[in-house]
């Protein structure tokens, strides 16, 4: 696999700015820099081009070896990717999607040569002709599910696979995504056996899912500045068209997501450095009791939170890519225009490292034990409102009741494919209440920056929180039949 040239390019130039191993402790070559601030980097990298930085916050997969690698692994690898070598994650495979409980690629110990020999196809790997890869493969013969699978680290100096095909995207250009064949190729076990998914994998994939949040809200923000731009610049019936109120409430709207969504990441990001902190102390010494609260405390808050960021800001994108087009008009749909690029970039956002679907999987469980409302109603105790926004904040808390009798109305369904049906509406309220909170304290603190977006966000809230309310209100368990688009069909 060859990069495009200006991929070589800008390689290079965040190689000599030293923007490789951020996350990184110093006595490696790292910077030492925490998550939030990663992810401040990776939306500027992601809003000149997505595509770009898929292959620059890979960088990130490191932060997996260096919490389950040994310190042999550490030393040989986190240099090299602090020197700016690339890393990919090897997961998916042709008959294992999102179900990574299925992946078969082979792993086998070699007595002879004392490695693992990894044989097998992985499919959709980004950046998948890296210097250094994370693979997922069945190293417990007779297993066929994630009880079997182990976490394995390739050097592509050692040889054994091939790049078989490049996948021809609808976007992110810049970024090569490769179908690879591994045969014999020497591998080393990072961690442990048989925990590959069901620990390893689930940390490399929460950096992941953030990394895409601030991806997407890289992109939310050039779609914004393009559409901005060309209101400003764009007449129709002798007028600027950001005047027209159809124009400028699409635009509103357009910024109000872009700052409620980099408040829930920036949010989430800060949850993640406080227990990778404490799980970095606890390598020196033993924690005390508090601070294993502390530990467990955020670990809770991240594992809550990511799920809400990576999905929320996904669909963001995509809808602020959308309007960007909009505005456009018959411009927007012509490939001399840069929005025509960020909303075809944009697409991928909710669906790999999880499809917004999964992200609402991934965070029901939090939602319907009570675990955010409780959360939410802490955020709120306390909280302090600009005067002048005083009317959004009691409106936010008319929504908690709102959004705490839906929670009580789809437990009393008592049927868990009724609350499966539901969690996606459950999963908005949740994340809509979670942002419009933030965006009011960030409006406090600036209000020349955010007291508009605050405004214009929980006015958008309302209309969606309880729009999502009045439908489970009215919801019975019976109604599924009519949603199913056949008859459920047998497995094969």
């Amino acid at each position: 696999m060859i990069y495009a040239s200006k991929t070589y390019e800008n390689l290079d130039a965040t190689r000599k700015a030293g923007l490789w191993g951020v996350s990184m402790p110093r006595r490696y070559g790292g910077l030492n820099l925490p998550n939030a601030i990663f992810s401040m980097l990776s939306e500027m990298i992601s809003a000149a081009d997505a595509g770009f930085q898929n292959i620059w916050s890979l960088q990130s997969c490191i932060d997996t070896l260096y919490e389950f690698g040994s310190e042999e692994q550490r030393q040989k690898y986190i240099p090299r990717v602090c020197a700016g070598e690339g890393m990919s994650m090897d997961l998916t495979e042709p008959d294992a999607g999102s179900d990574l409980q299925r992946v078969m690629l082979k792993a086998t110990f070699d007595e002879k040569e004392n490695c693992w020999r990894l044989n097998g196809v992985k499919r959709f790997i980004t950046n998948g002709d890296s210097d250094i890869h994370l693979v997922l493969a069945r190293s417990e013969e007779g297993t066929k599910d994630g009880r079997g699978l182990s976490m394995f680290i390739y050097d592509k100096r050692q040889g054994g696979v091939n790049v078989r095909h490049i996948e021809h995207k609808l976007g992110i250009h810049g970024s090569p995504t490769c179908e690879l064949t591994y045969k014999n190729a020497k591998a080393e076990l990072c961690g442990s056996t048989r925990l590959g998914l069901i620990k390893y994998v689930m940390a490399l994939m929460n950096g992941a899912r953030l990394g895409i949040a601030a991806q997407s809200v890289g992109v939310e923000q050039e779609a914004y500045n393009e559409g901005l731009a060309y209101a400003k610049e764009r007449q129709q019936f002798g007028e600027k068209i950001i005047n027209f109120p159809a124009v400028y409430d699409m635009l509103s709207r357009m910024k109000a997501k872009l700052d409620a969504g980099r408040s829930l990441l920036y949010e989430t990001a800060c949850y993640v450095d406080v227990y990778k902190c404490l799980e970095d102390i606890e390598r020196d010494r033993k924690l005390t009791p508090e601070e294993k609260q502390e530990l467990k405390k955020y670990q809770r808050l991240a594992d809550a939170f990511t799920p809400l960021a990576k999905g929320m800001n996904s669909e963001y994108a995509n809808q602020n890519a959308y309007d960007a087009i909009s505005i456009h008009g018959g411009s927007g749909f012509i490939m001399e225009y840069k929005s025509q690029r960020l909303y075809r970039d944009a697409r991928i956002f909710s669906i790999y490292e999880g499809t917004t679907q999964l992200q609402v999987v991934a965070a029901i469980r939090y939602i319907t034990n009570g675990t955010m409302l409780n959360n939410i109603k802490e955020m709120i105790d306390g909280m302090e409102v600009l005067d002048t926004l005083k009317p959004m904040g009691d409106r936010v808390l008319a929504l908690v009741k709102i959004y705490e009798d839906a929670l009580v109305k789809v437990k009393a369904l008592e049927s868990q494919e009724a609350q499966d049906f539901l969690a996606r509406r459950l999963y908005n309220m949740t994340a809509e209440l979670v942002m419009s909170i933030l965006i009011l304290r960030d409006a406090t603190k600036a209000p020349e920056l955010f007291e508009k977006s605050a405004n214009v966000y929980v006015r958008m809230a309302t209309e969606d929180i309880t729009g999502h309310a009045a439908y489970i209100d009215m919801f019975k368990v019976e109604d599924l039949g009519s949603f199913r688009a056949a008859e459920p069909e047998a497995e094969a």
